[in-house]
């Protein structure tokens, strides 16, 4: 029970790395202010939430930031990684407790404000996210 736990508590951290991507790359570009921003609130906030590690012994939120700059890496596309995060929402939703959604939330909203403000790629996709969450 533990061990799939654990699992999990993995793949939620991978999936919000994933969103977050997302919601940074929705302009096709990525800011190191916005990678800035989310190391700052993955330590300041996300370290907090549970006690999950990975395989390693590491805080399993760094999944967030671990995810994030392999996509980075890959250039992959904004809409591509929002869908395979949503699929995952949608199988997972007892995962997203409130306090993760808000947090995510907060976070997308951090990150796609970092750099310049938030343009209208950022604001739609972070309206769909709000949706999501809500429905």
């Amino acid at each position: 029970m533990l061990e799939s736990k654990k699992k999990l508590g993995n793949e939620l951290y991978q999936s919000l790395g994933k969103l977050f991507y997302a919601m940074a790359m929705a302009d096709h570009s990525i800011h190191v202010q916005e990678v800035e921003k989310l190391n700052e609130v993955v330590r300041d906030y996300w370290l907090e939430v549970d006690d999950i590690e990975d395989e390693y012994g590491t805080d399993s939120a760094f999944q967030i930031v671990s995810v994030f700059d392999w996509l980075l890496e890959y250039e992959k596309e904004s809409e591509e990684i929002y869908e395979e995060f949503e699929a995952f929402y949608t199988d997972n939703k007892v995962l997203f407790t409130p306090q993760i959604k808000n947090l995510a939330m907060s976070t997308s909203r951090a990150i796609i404000a970092s750099f310049s403000g938030s343009n209208k790629s950022e604001l739609i996709l972070l309206g769909r996210l709000q949706l999501l969450f809500n429905n």
